[in-house]
């Protein structure tokens, strides 16, 4: 299984609003549009390596959840997901660099850095401030201690 880093933005802007933040902001290309997701690349560390990039609704969403089944991003309805590299570590730096770049330009979105979907490294609480998680924690109910004052 490829391992995955996601950046959780809770903003009604729609995935090409998004995606057109991360080509200003982040000197992504956009590859494709669709209805309701946007696949871009940008680059990594060095200048010849990519990575994917693709800015879609949340689909881990839940509304009602269940209460051992609440997690930190269910408030957050865009996901921006990066896939590429060659190792986790690079990966996960390059990820952590979109997420600064977003806060950094869009410091009034809530945003929340999740590696593989089961390692909330950040979260970003406009009128709050940045924080990282160390160690890192769970998205899920069983850490809600941690990092329900982080998240909307």
């Amino acid at each position: 299984m490829s391992v995955v880093d996601s950046v959780f933005l809770a903003v009604s802007g729609a995935p090409q609003e998004i995606g057109d933040w991360l080509v200003e902001g982040a000197g992504a290309e956009v590859l494709v549009t669709e209805a309701e997701t946007v696949r871009l690349r940008m680059h990594g560390e060095i200048e010849h390596d990519w990575f994917g990039v693709v800015v879609q609704p949340n689909g881990y969403v839940a509304p009602e959840p269940e209460p051992d089944e609440v997690q930190a991003m269910d408030r957050y309805p865009i996901e921006v997901q990066v896939r590429g590299g060659s190792s986790d570590e690079v990966l996960h730096r390059v990820a952590r660099r979109l997420f600064d770049t977003l806060v950094t330009a869009r410091p009034d979105v809530p945003a929340l850095l999740v590696h593989n979907l089961d390692t909330l490294v950040s979260a970003h609480l406009p009128g709050v401030a940045t924080h990282s998680f160390d160690p890192p924690i769970t998205p899920d109910v069983e850490d809600i201690d941690t990092w329900r004052p982080w998240v909307v």
